[in-house]
């Protein structure tokens, strides 16, 4: 997908399609390519997917965090010129998603998150002292998907290069901090967004009670289970998310 991104000003992203808009918001360290299914299924039945590259390691130290990511977010959206978008953010695009909502209700028809934080998630933080050791940082990035297959060698490295690079793992650690302060359990209730909750039965990072707990504090919400599947459903098991998706999305008339 990275031949088809557009540099604008301060944004990076992808766009394709036309028709109803839906941001895409990627995790901490997760990559763009990482919803390939979702950009590929949902042009061609109206809708207009945009990802932008969340500035998770360009923010100066002190506004690295979940709110800045939230204000990044709505500065897109208005750059684009678009209003009553659809969001979708996996794990912590997950949580910019719910925090955007809450402070920029009027911009948001309709939110989905899977894997998404906010609430609680179990970091890869005591591995960070054997940040050397390939093996175990493979093993860390196998373990967050039900199959090990789809931590392919090409994600490893990734995560490998950021968990080794100082600067990186600093801002890393700190959005971690950042994401357990900004615990959105108050929040939620007041909440009136119509939310699509897509989970992994085997999600160890953000286990399945965090995704009961979502549904039990989100008012108009919908929670849909995928089995045999981790913390990266629309990488997983694509097809089946985009399904759940597409049918939510027909059936609230989005």
């Amino acid at each position: 997908m990275k031949e088809k991104l557009i540099t604008e000003g301060r944004f990076r992203y992808i766009e394709i399609g036309e028709g109803e808009p839906i941001i895409i918001l990627h995790g901490l360290m997760g990559g763009l390519s990482n919803f390939q299914g979702v950009a590929e299924h949902f042009p061609p039945r109206g809708y207009r997917v945009l990802i932008p590259e969340l500035p998770i390691y360009d923010m100066p130290m002190m506004k690295t965090n979940v709110k800045q990511f939230a204000k990044f977010l709505e500065q897109f959206i208005e750059f684009k010129g678009l209003s009553n978008v659809i969001l979708l953010g996996n794990s912590l695009g997950g949580h910019i998603g719910l925090l955007h909502t809450k402070m920029y209700p009027k911009m948001v028809k309709a939110l989905v998150i899977t894997g998404s934080s906010g609430l609680y998630e179990s970091a890869m933080g005591d591995g960070y002292p054997r940040r050397g050791d390939y093996e175990f940082i493979k093993k860390k990035a196998q373990g967050v998907f039900f199959d090990p297959a789809v931590a392919t060698k090409e994600i490893v490295d990734e995560v490998f290069e950021t968990v080794n690079d100082r600067s990186k793992i600093i801002k890393t650690l700190a959005i971690a901090k950042s994401a357990i302060r900004h615990n959105m359990s108050k929040d939620l209730p007041k909440m009136k967004t119509p939310t699509c909750i897509i989970w992994g039965r085997d999600d160890t990072v953000t286990p399945p009670d965090v995704a009961n707990l979502f549904y039990e504090l989100l008012p108009d919400s919908d929670l849909f289970w995928i089995e045999n599947c981790g913390h990266a459903p629309m990488m997983e098991h694509p097809n089946e998310f985009n399904q759940i998706l597409d049918a939510w999305l027909e059936k609230r008339g989005f």
